[in-house]
Parts: C-alpha cells; structure tokens; sequence
C-alpha cells in the first residue's frame, strides 16, 4: 500500500513540473504573447509525460490567465489586450461605480541608479541602471491619479521617452509587445499620504491634502518582479475596487 501511495504522490506531482516547465520557456521567451504553443502531443513528448498530465498543466495555466484556449484553433499565450485586461489592473472607479479608460499623459523620464530598495524590489544590483517616468492619469476630463513607475534597464533596454509617449495601447501591452514582458500578477499595498508639492500641482489639490496610495509590484513568470509603480490618487469623486468587489478573475 505504501508503494501505490508514494506512486500516486510523484504523479500527481508531475504536472506541477510541467507547468513549471512552461512557465521557464515561456520566460525565456520561447513562445511570445499572442503565439500558439506546440501541440500538446509536442510538448507530452518533451516533458516525458501522457496527455492527461500535460492537459492538468496547462489548465491551471488557462486558470492563472497565462494560457488561453481558442476552440478549433489551440492554445495560446494570453496577450494584455485593452478590453480582456484593463480592469484586471487598473481598479480607480468613479464613486457612482462608473468605468472608463484613462487619457495618460507622460510628465517625466529619466534614467538613474537604483537605490537599495528599489534593488531590492524588482531583484537587481544596487546602482543597476533604471528608467523611472511619471504618468498622470485623467477620468471624465478630471486628473485623478499619479503613477510613478520604475523599471529595471535590463529587463527593458532601448526604453526612450519617445516609446512610451508614443505608445499605442496599455502599458502592459506596451511591455509586452516591445520587449516581450507578460505581466501575470500584481501585489498592492494601500495607505492613506498627503500630496506634496509637486503632486498637489499635477492633481490640482493643495499640498497636504489626503491621498490614497497604492504600491504595486508587478509580475511576470516565476514570480519575476519586472516594475515597481507608487500610485497616488485624489478620492475627492474617485475610489479604489478591489478584486474580489469587482468580480475579476484571480491573478
């Protein structure tokens, strides 16, 4: 009996090593956003394991949003389109509830060192080379929330100001399709700041005046940390909906 126990333990374990197997190709860029992965008889004979295994796998990567299934076509990779993926991440609602896409505008872009905190946080050297911008996001016309955002030179070389500015959809998308970054999850911390001087200016407040922060860490495959961004938002007419209140789907 022990030895039916045991066996039944390393197979129910063997997906998870398949799914972890995808997950490293897919970080090594193997298959990109938007593209078909093999075959599931492909990758049953890459990964030494039977069909039902390798279908146990991908399901939890269907699950995880990573992997998407288009009937009679195969499965894909997941891409950050605007209308799948948009409110996945971007959760500042009008208090009425109501929903609508930002009009982002870029303030400012400058390439420095990391601190030993932001190194820390997206998992580089101190004083590795980094890109940090700020973006004001506007709602029904109304500037409601500051994004400062820092990103790894590494993960992202070539960024220019002109890239993002330029840009034609999200910023995921934009990650995503320029440098073939998938962002897959998020981790948020909120707390209650008062805007200084130059936020007061951008968000047409006075300085002091409450403000909700929300510290992000986003994530791409394994857990990889690819931007560290610091919102803060005016909640005079605006709030924060969290995941579970606004019935998105897990991360």
């Amino acid at each position: 009996m022990a030895g039916v126990a045991s066996t039944a333990v390393i197979g129910g374990t063997r997906y998870k090593e398949v799914k972890n197997g995808i997950l490293a190709a897919l970080a090594a860029k193997e298959w990109k956003g938007g593209e078909a992965i093999p075959s599931e008889k492909r990758l049953s004979e890459r990964f030494g394991v039977s069909i039902g295994t390798l279908r146990k796998a991908i399901d939890e990567l269907v699950a995880d949003n990573i992997l998407v299934r288009h009937q009679g076509l195969g499965t894909f990779v997941a891409q950050h389109r605007r209308d799948r993926y948009f409110f996945r991440f971007f959760r500042v609602v009008r208090q009425d509830g109501d929903k609508t896409y930002p009009t982002v505008s870029l303030v400012s872009f400058t390439k420095t060192k990391a601190t030993r905190e932001i190194a820390a946080t997206l998992g580089i050297e101190p004083n590795a080379r980094v890109f940090s911008f700020v973006n004001r996001l506007a709602l029904h016309g109304e500037t409601v929330m500051i994004d400062n955002i820092t990103v790894a030179e590494e993960r992202f070389p070539g960024l220019t100001e002109a890239a993002l500015r330029e840009r034609p959809s999200t910023l995921y998308n934009f990650y995503q399709d320029a440098f073939h970054i998938n962002v897959v999850g998020t981790e948020e911390r909120l707390r209650v700041a008062t805007a200084n001087d130059v936020e007061a200016e951008l968000l047409e407040v006075l300085p002091g005046t409450p403000l909700l922060e929300v510290r992000r860490i986003a994530y791409s495959y394994h857990q990889a940390p690819v931007e560290l961004r610091i919102s803060h938002v005016n909640t005079a007419r605006y709030e924060y909906v969290g995941p579970s209140a606004s019935h998105e789907e897990p991360l």
